[in-house]
């Protein structure tokens, strides 16, 4: 058992679960990500590891409640415990050794670009964060980036910092020039969107990919994406890829495939919530 000793509510539907993993704390590398399951019979969900404190053996967790398993995950509480936490898994991030970084999180994707700014600000590297929200609730962990580096936050509704999505921030610091690689990360509209930005810039890409996982290992074959025209798994040759090269138009149509059963799941889930509250 994983107890969970620290939580906190980033947004609306974003928790922040501090999990005791000892052994994972130890040995996980930015970019790595667990595979967790609540208890018997629980869905197993790919979480990545947003920061980690080795002397006391905990791993940082940010969860975005969306279906019936991610939405039963966020409802824990301190001193409640998840059963299982397999990791760390993928491969670790490709950094840059020199140069001017820009990060780029869209919604929960923050999390995820967290721990790869805090190591290239380690490593001497000039950092500059784009993050964005559909207003000012949905921008999550802009203090903790800013120790690595300016950032910039952006609302498509213009409640807090800059008006507009990510990719026209993006596109001034790229216009300004002396952007040596983007690490982008978020939904799939976004990705994509970053993508086909850097690309006449000439300026290196990498995106982590949220491809359908379940043990983790490659062996089930239900994260694979298409990278370059070849068949990769996100679990094992992932989950970063160079987002120049990622067929994304397979990942968005492939990401839907259990989209009616997780309706059922997430309804069945609140009928059941009904119930408690009723008896």
């Amino acid at each position: 058992m994983h107890p969970v000793v620290e939580r906190e509510q980033l947004s609306p539907n974003v928790v922040r679960l501090v999990v005791e993993a000892p052994r994972i704390a130890r040995v996980r590398k930015p970019g790595q990500f667990v595979i967790v399951r609540k208890g018997p019979g629980a869905e197993r969900i790919p979480l990545t590891i947003a920061d980690i404190d080795p002397q006391a053996g905990t791993i940082t967790l940010m969860i975005q409640a969306i279906g019936a398993s991610t939405t039963e995950l966020c409802a824990l509480q301190v001193g409640e415990t998840i059963q299982d936490v397999a990791g760390p898994l993928g491969q670790a991030t490709e950094l840059i050794e020199h140069g001017h970084a820009v990060c780029v999180g869209g919604g929960v994707g923050t999390a995820v670009i967290l721990p790869i700014a805090r190591e290239l600000a380690r490593r001497g590297i000039r950092v500059t964060s784009v993050i964005g929200g559909r207003s000012r609730e949905w921008v999550i962990l802009e203090d903790e980036l800013r120790t690595a580096g300016d950032v910039v936050a952006c609302t498509d509704d213009g409640s807090y910092g800059r008006p507009g999505f990510v990719t026209e921030a993006l596109k001034d610091l790229l216009d300004a020039g002396g952007v040596d690689a983007v690490y982008a990360v978020g939904p799939v509209p976004m990705m994509k969107a970053v993508s086909s930005l850097t690309l006449p810039y000439g300026v290196a890409t990498t995106v982590s990919l949220n491809a359908i996982m379940v043990d983790g290992t490659g062996m089930c074959g239900g994260c694979r994406v298409t990278i370059g025209g070849e068949t990769k798994y996100a679990c094992v040759d992932g989950p970063e890829f160079d987002g120049h090269q990622v067929n994304f138009g397979e990942l968005a149509d492939r990401l839907t495939t259990y989209r009616p059963f997780e309706q059922q799941a997430l309804d069945k889930l609140g009928a059941c919530a009904t119930t408690e509250v009723k008896a």
